[in-house]
């Protein structure tokens, strides 16, 4: 395996990429591409997750997948989650404007991550025509704020490319918040959400409704937003399933493949949904861990490739 933790931005050591590069075999695929996935971890655009980032990448790692996890623009620069009790809205240390967190430049990681891939496909053996986003929480957002943009001049103008040669062929959101529009129109939700949405906008709440549906990719979904794989609890503590609900139905209105599951335990930040990314018994649950294969069946009809016919002998 090609392990390797690499700095995206010259004078910038909070966005990597870390790559988990599976070796070629001439027992495997003897040479030919493998399909790849782009893990965002999650973390409220604070942090980025430790149990959403690593053990995801073995998990797909050990299905046959490249992986890759992005370490995105987020408030605490990546320097750990104990460090957030320290720039909480309720604490004596003021929100400081941090522009390269705000919208649109988490999104824009992900671009610049896809493009060092592609920069770097032949090396490592990646098929560019199969490469997939996996996000959780936040970075679930991420991913699809990604998907929704990636052929609009946010991105294409920014990057000077064109979008196909950085579209993902498919979309793996755990537990998203899909619709700040409905954020907006919450209170309670947004005293919940002061400190992600102070990270995120660099605003202390949401200006007004078309602002709210900029960061809200169920009402961007279009005809060439790719297939997604969505998954949450119906008894998360922190986002609503119903936001994987509303972007499965924004899927179906414009006819893009989706698979949709909602299971009936689970607090929110399940990750894998065992020991490997339990902090603590209520992270463990037997059928919440088995998202990651249902997303590997699903992923296998896109993504895999394809295989060369055996011969007999040693």
């Amino acid at each position: 395996m090609i392990y390797e933790k690499i700095a995206l931005y010259e004078g910038r050591d909070d966005v990597t990429l870390t790559t988990y590069i599976l070796d070629d075999s001439v027992e495997m695929l003897n040479g030919k591409k493998r399909g790849a996935i782009l893990i965002c971890p999650g973390g409220a655009y604070l942090y980025c997750s430790d149990r959403e980032g690593e053990p995801i990448a073995m998990a797909f790692s050990a299905m046959g997948y490249h992986t890759f996890v992005l370490r995105y623009s987020v408030y605490n620069e990546n320097k750990g989650k104990n460090t957030i009790e320290n720039i909480l809205p309720n604490s004596d240390t003021p929100w400081i404007n941090k522009e390269a967190v705000e919208y649109p430049g988490p999104m824009r990681d992900i671009g610049k991550a896809l493009i060092y891939i592609k920069e770097h496909a032949e090396a490592w053996h990646v098929d560019m025509d199969k490469v997939a986003l996996c996000g959780f929480s936040a970075g679930a957002h991420n991913c699809a704020m990604y998907s929704v943009n990636y052929d609009k001049p946010v991105i294409t103008d920014f990057f000077g490319i064109d979008s196909m040669g950085i579209r993902p062929t498919a979309v793996i959101l755990g537990y998203i918040l899909s619709d700040y529009v409905e954020l907006e129109d919450d209170s309670d939700a947004m005293e919940l959400y002061k400190a992600h949405i102070s990270a995120y906008t660099g605003k202390e709440k949401l200006e007004d409704k078309v602002f709210a549906e900029k960061l809200s990719p169920s009402r961007l979904v279009n005809k060439n937003t790719p297939p997604m794989f969505l998954w949450a609890t119906s008894k998360d503590n922190l986002v609503d399933p119903g936001h994987s609900l509303k972007m499965a139905l924004a899927l179906n209105k414009y006819k893009v493949p989706y698979e949709v599951h909602i299971f009936e335990e689970g607090k929110h930040g399940m990750a894998l949904g065992t020991a490997a990314t339990a902090s603590g018994t209520n992270e463990i649950d037997e059928d919440v861990a088995g998202w990651v294969h249902m997303a590997d069946r699903w992923l296998q009809k896109r993504m895999m490739a394809e295989l060369p016919e055996t011969s007999n002998g040693f």
